[in-house]
């Protein structure tokens, strides 16, 4: 790579990393500035602040290993420093991923209206389903975080044998389960992608009956409900945009380590990586009521403006 390619990632990476810092860092101030007062808070509030804190350290992450990668891409690739920010990136990538899929559950089950048994027994237990979730997905990212040891196994095997020049049957094993196992810890991501895409198509199905109802009833289909759907929607579907776009950079990452000569493509694919946890911050502030209002206030430099039509999805 060249000198201008390298710096322009670093800027990049750098105006991304800032972005990011900035979004998420103001739902963490604003919204534990409003536990400290109110000495209480809500699910999605709860929610929201630990996806902020997640991000925050996935951004340092990101950013660390961007570094490495320009100035240093040798150690960087050396076994300890890689294991380190690996362990560090998936358990703090994880939980930051399953803490979304929790916030597009809650929507669903606080917003969405269904007559099925099960529904109605999901949504009459609505914060303990989500808390119950929450504790999964903390102990999901534990042990793909430890799963990532059987992995550096074979990849320290691979480095050995690589290293001596005896490229032999038991090396080509070898890699092909380092490759095999590489590919599978992908799939750690497929379940929160496929329960926050359940839960979209649950709000779209209950969003289009509410409106039928209401068209049938002579009633106007502007009614807060409708506009709760709907803006649970376009959060949700940010959310699964935003995630789709980091999968994939994230699988052009992963198999760029089987391509000799790729270091652009791993940049590329970082630095598209950090444009998730940066870009949904925003979202989430203009989603959400109470974020929404006190980013406004702190905009125009006026406690207490309130400007009519700040709504979140629903009021914690």
């Amino acid at each position: 790579m060249s000198g201008l390619e390298k710096w322009m990632f670093l800027v990049l990476s750098a105006t991304e990393f800032i972005l990011g810092m900035l979004g998420n860092g103001f739902i963490v101030l604003a919204s534990g500035s409003s536990w400290c007062k109110n000495k209480t808070v809500s699910l999605s509030d709860f929610i929201i602040t630990n996806l902020a804190l997640s991000r925050i350290v996935l951004l340092w992450i990101l950013l660390v290993d961007g570094v490495l990668m320009v100035f240093s891409f040798k150690v960087r690739d050396e076994g300890i420093v890689m294991q380190i920010i690996d362990i560090f990136w998936t358990f703090t990538n994880h939980l930051s991923i399953w803490l979304a899929t929790c916030l597009s559950v809650l929507y669903c089950l606080k917003i969405a209206t269904f007559s099925h048994p099960a529904f109605l027994w999901l949504k009459w237990r609505v914060s303990r389903v989500v808390v119950c979730t929450i504790l999964g997905a903390l102990f999901l990212s534990c042990v793909s975080a430890l799963s990532l040891i059987q992995e550096f196994k074979i990849y320290s095997v691979l480095r050995g044998i690589d290293g001596t020049g005896n490229v032999t049957e038991h090396f080509r094993k070898k890699r092909n389960e380092y490759k095999v196992s590489h590919v599978l810890g992908t799939l750690w991501n497929l379940p929160p992608l496929i329960v926050s895409v359940a839960s979209y198509f649950l709000l779209i199905l209950s969003l289009g009956r509410h409106v039928q109802q209401l068209q049938q009833s002579g009633i106007s289909s502007r009614d807060p409900s409708t506009e709760a759907h709907q803006r649970a929607i376009k959060i949700i579907v940010s959310f699964l945009f935003l995630f789709l776009l980091y999968f994939l950079a994230f699988l052009i990452t992963s198999c760029s380590y089987f391509i000799p000569g790729t270091e652009m493509v791993i940049m590329i694919g970082e630095a598209v990586t950090m444009f998730y946890p940066a870009g949904h911050s925003f979202i989430l502030i203009l989603g959400n009521n109470k974020l929404k209002q006190t980013f406004v206030e702190m905009l125009w430099c006026e406690p207490g403006l309130r400007k009519p039509g700040f709504k979140g999805p629903f009021t914690p």
